[in-house]
């Protein structure tokens, strides 16, 4: 069941969202050589505190694996769910931080790759293209629109810039649950799948990678890495479907409607 969101509702998911960004700027401003993830998450985690939230990720549970930190940083070929640890950041690395928290019963998440010092052009191209390819799939985020029309935007974008989708994980909806129906892939034909809808609250998270888009899923549960070993790129927003257009409940203020 996709579950449509009141005005009250999305206000809520807004104050949930406002927090994330608050947080995960913060965070993409201390990523530098030297630092380490372990340090990323435990700062997130104070804030959290902070704030009044709950973490969105610590404890979560798929199967028998547990995740153990409030905020997943994948770095390099690790395409999502890297668990944060002591290993510092280095010269050029690319780091991905994904985080979300819930605020009184809604969740938001959100997601960001940001370069480490200097790096190579392959890399800031593939980050760039990468943020790029998730805002032409919110552009499409309207009443009226189908999920294969947001699928597609992304995936020409980053097929056009010469970089794969990743096909072993995709978007989701949110609201009550950090993850709810329906599931939204970051490719797709246009005009197929499920019609979108003012009320619906979806994340919306390309996982592009330099070279194929084969992934596999690390000996702890949860890191994804990229098959071929090439770098990856991950960025997310919740966005609330409205009348209005895509309204972006997980970026700051000036970055709120596209």
């Amino acid at each position: 069941m996709i579950e449509l969101k009141s005005e009250v509702e999305i206000g809520k998911m807004r104050a949930a969202g406002a927090v994330v960004a608050e947080i995960l700027r913060e965070l993409a401003a201390m990523v530098e050589p030297g630092v380490t993830t372990a340090e990323l998450d435990s700062k997130a985690e104070r804030m959290i505190s902070l704030a009044g939230c709950r973490s969105a990720f610590k404890n979560y549970q798929v199967g028998d694996a547990v995740y153990p930190a409030v905020l997943c940083a994948s770095v390099n070929d690790e395409v999502v769910h890297g668990i944060p640890s002591d290993r510092p950041i280095e010269e050029g690395d690319l780091v991905s931080l994904d985080f979300g928290v819930e605020k009184e019963g809604y969740y938001g998440d959100s997601a960001v790759t940001v370069v480490a010092g200097d790096t190579d052009e392959q890399s800031r191209r593939l980050v760039e293209v990468t943020r790029r390819s998730m805002e032409a799939g919110i552009e499409q985020m309207r009443p009226g629109q189908r999920l294969g029309d947001v699928g597609a935007a992304v995936q020409e974008v980053a097929e056009g810039g010469g970089f794969s989708v990743v096909r072993s994980f995709v978007g989701h909806g949110i609201g009550r649950a950090l993850h709810e129906d329906p599931q939204l892939p970051n490719f797709g034909k246009r005009g197929r799948g499920q019609a979108l809808r003012a009320g619906m609250v979806l994340a919306i998270e390309p996982m592009i990678n330099a070279g194929g888009y084969g992934v596999r899923v690390k000996e702890d549960g949860w890191t994804a890495v990229t098959m071929d070993g090439s770098r990856s790129a991950h960025f997310e927003h919740t966005v609330a479907i409205t009348d209005e257009g895509p309204q972006v409940l997980t970026a700051v203020a000036e970055e709120a409607s596209l």
